[in-house]
């Protein structure tokens, strides 16, 4: 069984699905998708209980207070049509957690770049595999580009390539759901054979706006996400390459 120092702070945590890492971050970036859909603020930092509750609650709350019809029809200008679809008794319980969400993600960051800094001083010792029961967990050299295609052809593919096992099916479903409700295969499929009108009614509009911002900030965490586990590979890497080579009882071949 791999041992690890008694460090202060973790750099990273492996286990058998999932890798959690600290690693600097832009705090606007985790703000900006706390707004744009909140939760996956929490989610970029690795704060997956945190984030799935919020997903779950911005599903629930914005259905009931009928959000994202107040958010269409106000974009096409038909004020009147968006202040009679909001529910009044549940728009009010929305607005605060919605803030939260983007004052945490944006609080949270700031406090993790500074611990990552630190461990990262300290040089913190890395596992760099984990086996269990149930799976596998290693690193190695991931390509960001096929994280990216992955997600862009199925939301929670990208994940499962660089085994975020359980965000990756989290998302999965989360998707198909997303998909379901909105009608959005239906309206691919009248699209495709050119009966745009009838696409266009098909789709359940409460439902479809949730899709953009759930494909975009997929596609962009998973390429991120594969960028910093190479570097966490590498630092890994470089520390036992340290350890293990540049020690001054290393027996060099002749």
């Amino acid at each position: 069984m791999n041992q690890i120092p008694p460090f202060r702070r973790q750099r990273a945590y492996l286990s058998q699905f999932s890798t959690a890492q600290l690693h600097l971050k832009n705090p606007w970036i985790p703000a900006f998708f706390s707004f744009s859909y909140p939760g996956f603020g929490h989610i970029l930092q690795h704060r997956y209980i945190s984030g799935y509750i919020l997903i779950l609650w911005e599903t629930f709350i914005n259905d009931r207070a009928k959000v994202n019809l107040g958010i269409l029809y106000t974009l096409l200008g038909e004020f009147e049509k968006a202040k009679d679809v909001l529910d009044q008794r549940w728009l009010i319980l929305y607005l605060a957690i919605y803030m939260f969400g983007i004052w945490d993600s944006y609080r949270t960051t700031v406090d993790l770049n500074k611990q990552y800094i630190l461990a990262d001083r300290e040089d913190a010792q890395v596992l760099n595999m984990k086996i269990g029961a149930w799976d596998i967990n290693y690193m190695d050299k991931r390509k960001p580009i096929n994280a990216l295609i992955w997600s862009a052809l199925f939301p929670g593919l990208g994940h499962l390539y660089f085994h975020h096992v359980i965000t990756g099916f989290f998302i999965f479903i989360y998707a198909v759901a997303i998909c379901y409700l909105g009608h959005i295969p239906q309206a691919i499929h009248l699209s495709m054979t050119g009966e745009f009108v009838q696409a266009k009614d098909v789709l359940n509009m409460q439902w479809t706006i949730y899709f953009p911002s759930i494909y975009f900030f997929i596609i962009y965490d998973s390429y991120v996400s594969t960028i910093e586990h190479n570097k966490l590979f590498e630092k890994e890497m470089s520390k036992f390459l340290r350890q293990k080579y540049q020690s001054k009882d290393f027996l060099y071949p002749l």
